[in-house]
């Protein structure tokens, strides 16, 4: 297609992203031309056909690379499709005198003991927390720390680690498989730091809004109907709009709000996960982006406009000319891994498709395939997408749908046997 020469985006995306695809689908309704930087090396991404290479560990090399690329290609906006770019996408963005966040708001929208600090300094309601590392004697530990608690890594995603506990014993059986995680992900010398916060009781909430000069526009609220109280937090339903009465939504915005400038973030999407009781709504988590995995498929606005179409149209200063959601509810599950194993097959998908309201069943785990629950697994089997008149109905149909899926796991120990 014939792209608009006004407008230049670079995408920076991971190799193993859900996401990138749905911008590159959004740019092309646009006619944005998109640049991407992959986090691989370069001469394995040109092998992949992508654009540039980087690492985005190594982000005065990386923010070298993308001003010299822009150069050549002038950049009208960087945005980072996962966590993992957002503080290279800010740094550069400041390099070439982009509108984006700070570089000290991303990092700390990434970094939950950053976060929790500037939150607790702000105000913000958020639970008590206490640094610690992988070489403290956990048993001692045990004792010291008040109980419901929660242990969870400084920077994994998608409740990655993170573990619920309730007394020492749990505490020290929590800590040490949160420790075990951390040094297959990051096999380098030195301890790892985690934290350990209270146990915030009541439900969760996720908020996605786009921030523009500190002001938050609220573009979701999504309800999680499945109770999240551990001992691992596998998310499973998301449906919108929200049932909850309109002074909690407004309470829930507000203390979004709070959270967002409490870390400095003003510009750009924003992801957050809040849980509420009668205190009224505690931050969980804040990320300077969208929301993950395929779950935006669920937001549609204006006549018939995308979430990723909303934040390309923003990043390049164009007209967003509304950001109301359609009328009817959606939702999605992300389908649940029940045990690690060998995928071995799906059956019923088809069964589920035509289950009244849903959309589609995508399922994304591959098959021959090992996959891996919560707390060390970072994915999901798939995505099961409805829409209803009502959220009650929405949420029938993504149960019910899942209730016709079956998965054959050949068991990890079955594997370890054969091996």
């Amino acid at each position: 297609m014939t792209f608009n020469q006004q407008w230049r985006v670079l995408l920076l995306t991971t190799p193993n992203t859900y996401r990138a695809q749905a911008f590159l689908a959004a740019a092309e309704r646009l006619g944005v031309e998109v640049l991407i930087a992959t986090d691989m090396q370069a001469a394995l991404a040109e092998s992949w056909g992508q654009q540039l290479g980087l690492d985005f560990q190594r982000t005065e090399q990386a923010v070298a690379a993308i001003v010299a690329l822009a150069a050549e290609r002038p950049l009208n906006a960087i945005i980072a499709v996962d966590d993992s770019g957002s503080l290279l996408a800010a740094r550069a963005s400041a390099a070439l005198g982009l509108a984006h966040n700070a570089p000290d708001a991303a990092e700390a929208a990434r970094d939950k003991f950053m976060m929790r600090t500037l939150l607790a300094g702000a105000g913000v309601p958020s639970p008590p927390f206490q640094r610690y590392a992988t070489n403290d004697d956990f048993h001692a530990l045990a004792e010291q720390i008040a109980y419901p608690c929660v242990v969870k890594p400084l920077r994994l995603n998608g409740s990655r680690g993170v573990i619920r506990a309730n007394n020492p014993p749990e505490f020290v059986a929590a800590a040490t498989r949160l420790a075990a995680l951390l040094e297959t992900i990051e096999p380098t010398p030195g301890a790892k730091p985690f934290l350990v916060e209270d146990f915030i009781p009541g439900f969760e909430i996720a908020l996605e809004g786009l921030l523009d000069h500190g002001t938050l526009q609220v573009l979701a609220l999504f309800d999680k109907p499945d109770p999240l109280d551990g001992p691992f937090f596998e998310e499973t339903l998301y449906v919108t709009p929200s049932r909850l009465p309109e002074a909690t939504q407004a309470a829930i915005a507000r203390c979004a709000a709070d959270a967002a400038a409490a870390l400095g973030l003003r510009e750009g999407p924003m992801h957050a996960e809040l849980r509420v009781n009668e205190q009224g709504p505690w931050v969980v988590e804040l990320a300077g982006r969208s929301i993950g995995g395929l779950c935006s498929k669920t937001l549609r606005f204006g006549t018939d406009v995308s979430l990723e179409e909303l934040i390309l149209r923003q990043a390049c200063g164009m007209l967003i000319e509304s950001t109301d959601r359609t009328s009817a509810a959606g939702g999605v599950m992300m389908i649940p891994i029940p045990g690690a194993g060998l995928l071995k097959s799906v059956e019923g998908v088809a069964e589920a498709a035509a289950v009244p309201g849903v959309e589609e069943v995508d399922i994304t785990a591959r098959i021959h395939y090992p996959i891996v629950p919560l707390p060390e697994g970072d994915s999901y089997l798939g995505f099961i997408f409805a829409r209803a008149e009502t959220p009650d109905a929405v949420e029938a149909a993504l149960r019910e749908a899942h209730s016709r899926l079956r998965f054959q796991i050949q068991p990890s120990i079955a594997l370890r046997i054969e091996n």
